[in-house]
């Protein structure tokens, strides 16, 4: 073999090898998630006769294991689920403010603002929604015994599992910390009292006995008994509120989804309080009325436009939106019409930037603690889930006897009644704390269907760029026909209205065409990656899986069989 063939030999190898490892492809089912370990789990469940429930399932019990930064059984989130007959029902497991919460919680005697104790204070813990929402789906549509998926997590938990460098990164963190996070100090230690290092196993014992009585008695081995006694213990004795009678009421609710057309394809997606569903559709809609044949991927142009689209929705999110037990008289037919969309476009000037008024609205939700799953299985059901303790670690506090860390998600709540800053503080009424309320939430977990069956699951994490994370990659696959991973890895820009600026992925922009959208009114903010998508398409014709996780998550994998 001669040297330039060789050459080609090895470049078409590497090439080969890339594409294999950016997509996975499969016949019977696939998984994708965070953590490899975790999507193996829920593939193995699909192996047993389960169905895509049953492995989102497992899976998501498998991450409050591998991935205590956001898989959890401390906080709350969405499921969309999707048939392979195309009927889709969601599931809304959002955390709860506790009975003794008030719209002035978080003030001084003054009305300020204290420290940023909605986020950082025992306070900010909302009554934990994971159980419930997991036992839901699993009652309504299930099919293997709750105990066979609530099983693998607590081998993981009891018998250990690699540690890994990204959790290596945040004991490092912690553990130096001092006094500041003692929870969190101890957590990353192993039995000698030494921060667990790459490869050495990581047991969790505390925790795989609480995921016992969950396996043993369901929902209630949560919200009442031991753990629910522990929980409330544990609240009183730290100066929080959560107590058992909360824990005992928390319930989560199915909703219907909120549903929208691109071309097509029908989109369904989740209803508040999220409000990732309708700006979604919202976006979609607006996007549809642009000539795409004019304005070419990644212009100056496209991304101006999509930048005024999403500060088009975020106005109108955070001026509607909250949890519809509270606000019954909620715009969402008029937010997601092709008529509201058509008004909204003409208003959009394609060779200048509007300006944010922040005597209006906008908001900032859901902090970076926050991940993703995709299902499918060989019979064509489909689930999307997102769940998330809010920031990275949520509260950093738990209970030592019961192992898991707590969320802080009423951060999520507007804290101030009446006050709106620029800087994407809001004040509107829809979203103030309130006793049993669920704060309104950016998770979009999203499934696409084509001629009536299961198309495109996806949904990311990244707090307040969730939705325009998710919308960028939808819009990818059905206007450009995307493969999922190219998809998933194209430029995202984020703008969410207040504050008034783009955040780009700076190593995906080229300066030229930022220099054009500030000479266009633009402020821009470059920022390192933006989300980390878990997706699948389905091609009916070929009976093929594929399955891609974002490359910003080294320990993410899809999985299929």
């Amino acid at each position: 073999m001669n040297s330039k063939v060789a050459c080609l030999y090895f470049l078409s190898l590497i090439l080969f090898t890339t594409q294999l490892f950016a997509q996975t492809y499969a016949r019977n089912g696939m998984v994708v998630s965070a953590n490899k370990l975790s999507s193996e789990t829920g593939v193995d469940i699909l192996k047993k006769g389960g169905n895509a429930v049953d492995a989102a399932v497992a899976t998501a019990f498998s991450l409050a294991v591998t991935l205590p930064s956001a898989g959890n059984i401390g906080g709350g989130g969405f499921i969309v689920f999707m048939t392979a007959e195309g009927k889709v029902t969601t599931i809304d497991f959002r955390e709860k403010a506790p009975l003794a919460a008030t719209n002035d919680m978080y003030l001084d005697d003054k009305g300020r603002l204290i420290d940023d104790s909605n986020h950082n204070s025992i306070k900010a813990i909302g009554v934990p929604g994971t159980v419930a929402g997991l036992y839901k789906a699993h009652r309504q549509y299930g099919k293997l015994p709750w105990a066979t998926l609530v099983q693998p997590a607590i081998d993981q938990a009891k018998n250990g599992f690699p540690f890994n460098w990204s959790l290596l990164t945040a004991a490092e963190r912690f553990t130096a910390s001092g006094n500041k996070y003692p929870f969190m100090d101890a957590y990353f230690r192993n039995g000698t009292g030494d921060v667990l290092q790459p490869d050495e196993l990581w047991k969790q014992p505390q925790l795989g006995t609480t995921l016992e009585l969950i396996r043993d008695k369901g929902q209630d081995g949560f919200y009442k008994g031991e753990v629910a006694k522990k929980i409330a213990k544990w609240m009183k004795a730290n100066g929080g509120i959560i107590t058992k009678k909360d824990l005992r009421k928390y319930k989560a609710i199915e909703r219907k989804p909120i549903t929208g057309s691109y071309k097509d394809y029908k989109i369904y997606s989740m209803p508040p309080p999220s409000s990732g569903g309708v700006a979604l559709i919202e976006m979609m809609n607006l996007m549809e009325l642009a000539n795409h044949q004019e304005i070419e991927f990644n212009s100056t142009t496209y991304v101006h436009l999509v930048a005024e689209v999403m500060r088009r929705a975020f106005a109108d999110r955070a001026e509607h939106l909250g949890d519809p037990d509270f606000n019954l008289h909620m715009p969402l037919e008029k937010l997601t019409s092709k008529a509201f969309a058509k008004k909204r476009f003409e208003a959009i000037d394609m060779t200048r930037a509007s300006v944010s008024d922040s005597t209006k609205f906008g908001q900032l939700y859901d902090g970076d603690s926050t991940t993703h799953l995709s299902v499918m299985d060989k019979e064509g059901n489909a689930v999307s889930l997102t769940y998330t303790l809010e920031y990275g670690y949520g509260s950093k506090m738990g209970s030592p006897e019961l192992g898991f860390i707590f969320n802080n998600e009423m951060g999520d709540f507007n804290p101030q009644p009446g006050i709106t800053k620029t800087n994407g503080q809001i004040g509107t009424a829809p979203n103030l704390v309130a006793p049993e309320k669920r704060m309104l939430s950016s998770m979009t977990p999203t499934i696409v269907s084509k001629n009536g069956k299961p198309y495109l699951v996806i949904g990311s994490p990244g707090g307040r760029t969730i939705i325009n994370t998710v919308f960028q990659t939808v819009f990818n696959v059905l206007e450009y026909d995307m493969r999922i991973d190219k998809a998933i890895e194209a430029l995202k820009i984020h703008h969410q209205w207040l504050p008034d600026r783009i955040i780009y992925e700076q190593h995906l922009l080229s300066p030229d065409t930022r220099k054009a959208l500030e000479a266009m009114g633009h402020t821009l903010t470059g920022y390192g990656n933006l989300g980390a998508l878990m997706g699948i398409t389905y091609d009916p014709e070929k009976n093929v899986f594929t399955g891609a996780a974002d490359s910003s998550r080294p320990d993410g994998g899809a999985v299929g069989y």
